[in-house]
């Protein structure tokens, strides 16, 4: 263990020296008393917070490697931290006067990333409520059509659209979950679709919705392309992917609206996602009034174009913080920590195609691998998969499972009866830079629970 232990500590010693610098621009102000409270009561209560917290798998350590659990940088979290002690609310401006220009830079510089200069858009809590403003304002301008999205996309597209009132289809994927054009054709020949949400990086393998192919029948059937960009949007700076997906993230700056959640590969704490709108007149169809908030600066307040009234203004400071040091350009410092997690994620699959105990439906397209188990019938092999899941973490490895279509592994062995539409996979997110160094120690701790289990179901 490294001096400054499991949980990385770095800058917590420049805090302190932050907050005195942050509270001498207050020094003009008369002395005030912060109210009294035990510190030794509160004390005794953070050690017991700390306790219960350790009741948590270890999402900050490389041998976690199952669901999108990314540790912030130590600067968001000590920018964060620092904004807490102003604790600014990105609302309106009299709340968060600093924290709101922040915002804008930082929202900015996500827009630049994607090819936007003039692009509206702000920080959400999080890729559902970001997802949400996107159909909303796709809602609006598409009034009573509806809204279609890849059987692999999130769930929450189905539930968002129940929300606004708009009809959700879902569009059968190709064998390696993404989205079908020709399944897509069919729903658009309709003529009732007004939006077509494309998943840059599916939750469950990782895969890119063909969005150049999207764009074309756009062409054809004038529809309004949603990219939904929650997880692999960051990817986007990466020049290593494979060829198919580096053309759907070249062609993502042609979509009407864009998705990105910086709490996962933005490095940032939870929750901090942003919505983009590359047109951004849509900002008439948030007007309201109200005039009680809006009326210290006629500066734009960014609930001026949100649907969220109060949002934590630290996610900004921590996101503009990150992006100072880390900027979002091509190959540059943020993209060789993808990069690092891709190579991982090839890695490991290469790994696993060549070891017979494994079946492996596709190659990894973004950081997510996905893998089933030989066995004498599916039903026996989601049993198993689920079986090595539990030995593993026994053995201090943290994986997770999914369940997958058969139709995602035509390479199923011709003895394996197909008694399930399903399959249930053990699946790794590799998103951590060390995982890089950490993938034979994951395969290792993989192969003892296997060898343990093989047999035993």
């Amino acid at each position: 263990m490294s001096e400054d232990g499991l949980l990385d500590r770095r800058l917590l010693e420049r805090l302190l020296p932050a907050l005195v610098r942050l509270e001498d621009g207050f020094v003009a102000l008369p002395a005030a008393e912060p109210a009294p409270f035990d510190e030794v009561a509160a004390g005794a209560v953070l050690d017991e917070v700390a306790d219960r917290l350790r009741d948590n798998y270890p999402y900050f350590h490389p041998l976690y490697a199952g669901q999108m659990l990314k540790p912030p940088h130590p600067l968001a979290r000590a920018a964060y931290a620092l904004a807490m002690w102003i604790n600014p609310n990105n609302h309106a401006l009299d709340g968060g006067r600093a924290s709101s220009a922040l915002e804008k830079e930082a929202v900015a510089e996500i827009a630049r990333m994607f090819g936007w200069e003039d692009a509206l858009g702000h920080l959400c809590g999080g890729g559902t409520m970001a997802n949400l403003e996107a159909l909303w304002v796709a809602g609006r301008l598409h009034p009573g059509k509806a809204i279609v999205a890849s059987a692999q996309s999130h769930y929450t597209h189905r539930r968002i659209s129940d929300v606004l009132g708009l009809e959700y289809r879902s569009i059968a994927t190709d064998a390696r979950g993404r989205m079908d054009p020709v399944a897509l054709r069919a729903q658009l020949e309709r003529g009732d679709v007004g939006t077509v949400v494309t998943t840059m990086g599916t939750t469950a393998t990782g895969s890119v919705d063909p969005l150049p192919e999207v764009l074309r029948l756009r062409d054809e059937f004038g529809f309004r392309v949603h990219a939904d960009a929650a997880y692999g949007g960051y990817f986007t700076l990466v020049s290593g992917l494979e060829p198919e997906a580096r053309e759907a993230f070249d062609a993502i700056g042609r979509a009407d609206s864009i998705v990105i959640d910086p709490h996962k590969h933005g490095l940032q704490p939870y929750g901090c996602g942003c919505v983009l709108f590359r047109d951004p007149s849509v900002a008439a169809l948030y007007r309201h009034d109200s005039p009680y908030t809006y009326f210290s600066s006629d500066d734009l307040h960014l609930g001026e174009i949100s649907l969220e009234c109060s949002r934590a203004g630290a996610s900004a400071v921590a996101l503009w913080a990150t992006q100072r040091l880390l900027p979002l350009v091509r190959d540059g410092a943020l993209a060789s920590g993808l990069h690092a997690g891709l190579r991982a994620a090839r890695d490991l699959h290469a790994r696993l195609d060549a070891d017979a105990r494994f079946i492996t439906p596709f190659a990894p397209q973004l950081d997510i691998v996905v893998w089933a188990v030989e066995a004498p019938s599916v039903s026996h092999a989601s049993q198993l998969a689920r079986a090595i899941f539990a030995a593993a973490e026994k053995r201090g490895l943290y994986l997770a499972v999914a369940e997958l279509p058969l139709a995602f592994f035509p390479n199923l062995p011709p003895a394996m009866r197909a008694d399930r539409e399903t399959i249930a996979c053990l699946r790794s997110v590799l998103m951590k830079p060390e995982h890089v160094a950490w993938i034979e120690r994951i395969y290792a701790l993989l192969d003892q629970a296997t060898t343990e289990l093989r047999f035993a179901l």
